[in-house]
């Protein structure tokens, strides 16, 4: 019987953080539970092609943009579960474990964020985090998202936009998300680069946005920008 899970990440000049993302998988292929890893990269001009060679990922090549890169990877893959992973995001200590135990395929799941980072202002943003994944039902992309193909296809597929994917796609799934007992370090490094306050204001100015209905492509434009 195949392994269970395809995971699906979406690279752009992501050498730094991929080694430590792929690091945190390898339980994964000890307990049989990763068929393929896919990479979907957007024109990296780093190392990042060269390191998706290296560990015998599927690498898919294509437009920048996040929604479009990890569709893509979707149409690509070929197991019934699918775990979508940030490039700058690894997982918990025995994920792995903990993981098949608790799923249903008529939901899809997310992990609790944490922040590389020991700033005071990372904390006080997880939970936040926690509060907007679980009242609000918008857990964002950088806390990973398991999800059964079934489910998946019965919402119309991985959102095909470049931005605002993970938001499009919690629209959809309303109350049908629930939270794993894993954690999700993800990078700091843009809040430690624009500062804590002006990107989380930013975040939130684009989320605002979106749901106001303005163009992911234009929002797109203006993150990164930033």
């Amino acid at each position: 019987m195949p392994a269970p899970i395809s995971i699906i990440i979406p690279t752009l000049n992501s050498e730094t953080d991929l080694y430590e993302t792929l690091g945190s998988l390898f339980e994964g292929i000890e307990n049989e539970l990763i068929r393929e890893l896919i990479i979907s990269d957007g024109g990296s001009t780093d190392k990042t092609k060269s390191i998706a060679h290296e560990v015998g990922a599927v690498l898919i090549e294509g437009s920048c943009g996040r929604g479009l890169q990890i569709s893509k990877g979707v149409d690509k893959s070929r197991s019934d579960w699918i775990l979508i992973l940030h490039a700058d995001t690894s997982l918990s200590l025995d994920w792995s474990v903990n993981l098949l135990q608790k799923i249903d395929r008529n939901f899809a799941y997310h992990f609790k964020l944490k922040f590389k980072s020991k700033s005071l202002f990372a904390r006080i943003l997880e939970y936040w985090v926690q509060i907007r994944s679980k009242f609000l039902g918008l857990p964002y992309g950088d806390q990973g998202l398991l999800i059964h193909r079934d489910l998946l296809n019965t919402l119309g597929g991985f959102p095909k936009i470049p931005l605002m994917e993970d938001i499009a796609l919690a629209r959809k799934l309303k109350s049908k998300t629930k939270l794993l007992d894993i954690l999700a370090y993800t990078s700091a490094e843009k809040y430690h680069k624009n500062g804590w306050f002006r990107q989380s204001v930013l975040n939130f100015f684009l989320l605002i946005q979106y749901l106001l209905g303005k163009d992911p492509h234009q929002l797109f434009k203006v993150y990164y920008k930033n």
